[in-house]
């Protein structure tokens, strides 16, 4: 119960430095392999960044992707992505996904089709999306992602100190990685609302990570002695990993509340949307926000926190810049406390 109550008063003492350089390896090497997955056998985009066309449709009891394949390919189908789908009610379903040139084929393509279930070629289902929508959707998200991690670095650098800001942004490219390597390892299908989920990570992931480094600036408080007053700087400061843990402590009970509200309801989305209600956009949303989410909580602690440690060290604080805005830091730390000595809720 010590443990509970030092989590929830703030007194966590963890030590998470001796943790650090082994999760910054493994880190590297988890993302190492994402890098190659990506490069090596690339994300499975769906016809929304491709082009091409989307055929569904219902198919009898027993009949599978190797069936499906078998009537396609006197079309000439042999690589087109086949999946097996699940209704609402239980009823099965094929879905076929072709490219941009299959598409002069479509009545071949629902006539092989139709085959597999009862015939009848107005039940199977057909979307068609053109290269230059693929093409637009991809180069969106490309400038939303560009624009983001600009404005980011801009304001981190500007609102803390720009070793944070690079510590963040390192740990944002960490967990957006592996989270695509993940869907690049297993094959899961990307599509908008993947990027959709791919892009609200950003600022979860964020989120953990500004929360500990605003914590470390109000501890590395320096107040410089003005006409007499104050007290003299500390002439050897804490060391950054003693800050940075001491930090890390205080505002654990945070991060792993945020963790838990969090993942809940995103894990309900998984499991209740896509399992019991077949929704296949929300499984693509949640799946890549789920995975984002515990990605994120990790490298704010064991990424985030080691980087800003390694700057701090290679390029120390200039002590003189905190000093210039000590007396403001102290009159803000006094307006937190009333006169009775007891911190304002």
């Amino acid at each position: 119960m010590s443990l509970f109550s030092d989590l929830y008063h703030s007194r966590a003492t963890v030590d998470f430095r001796p943790s650090w350089r082994r999760t910054l390896r493994v880190s590297a090497v988890v993302f190492a392999i994402s890098l190659v997955l990506l490069i090596v056998r690339g994300l499975d985009l769906s016809v929304d960044f491709d082009g091409g066309g989307v055929f569904e449709a219902p198919v009898a009891d027993g009949v599978g992707v190797d069936e499906a394949r078998d009537a396609l390919s006197p079309v000439g189908l042999t690589d087109a992505r086949i999946q097996s789908v699940t209704g609402e009610n239980g009823e099965a379903f094929i879905r076929v996904q072709t490219g941009v040139d299959d598409l002069d084929r479509r009545g071949e393509i629902v006539d092989a089709l139709a085959g597999l279930g009862e015939g009848d070629t107005d039940a199977v289902l057909s979307e068609t999306v053109g290269p230059t929508w693929g093409d637009e959707i991809t180069a969106k998200a490309r400038n939303a992602l560009v624009v983001f991690f600009v404005v980011v670095s801009i304001y981190l650098a500007w609102r803390l100190e720009w070793r944070m800001a690079v510590g963040a942004l390192v740990a944002v490219a960490h967990d957006l990685v592996i989270t695509a390597g993940v869907y690049a390892l297993f094959g899961f299908e990307v599509a908008p609302a993947t990027v959709i989920a791919l892009l609200t990570i950003l600022g979860y992931s964020l989120y953990d990570t500004v929360v500990v480094y605003d914590k470390v600036l109000e501890n590395d408080v320096v107040v410089a002695p003005a006409s007499g007053r104050g007290k003299q700087p500390d002439p050897t400061p804490e060391a950054p990993s003693d800050l940075i843990n001491r930090s890390m402590n205080q505002v654990l009970m945070r991060s792993i509340n945020t963790t838990i509200t969090t993942v809940i309801p995103v894990l309900s989305m998984l499991i209740v949307g896509s399992v019991f209600l077949g929704g296949v956009n929300l499984r693509e949303f949640a799946l890549a926000l789920f995975i984002g989410l515990l990605l994120g909580t990790y490298s704010s602690l064991f990424v985030a926190a080691p980087v800003l440690v390694w700057l701090r060290n290679r390029f120390p604080v200039d002590r003189t810049e905190k000093e210039l805005s000590a007396e403001d830091r102290a009159l803000a730390e006094i307006n937190r406390v009333s006169p009775l000595g007891k911190q304002r809720g």
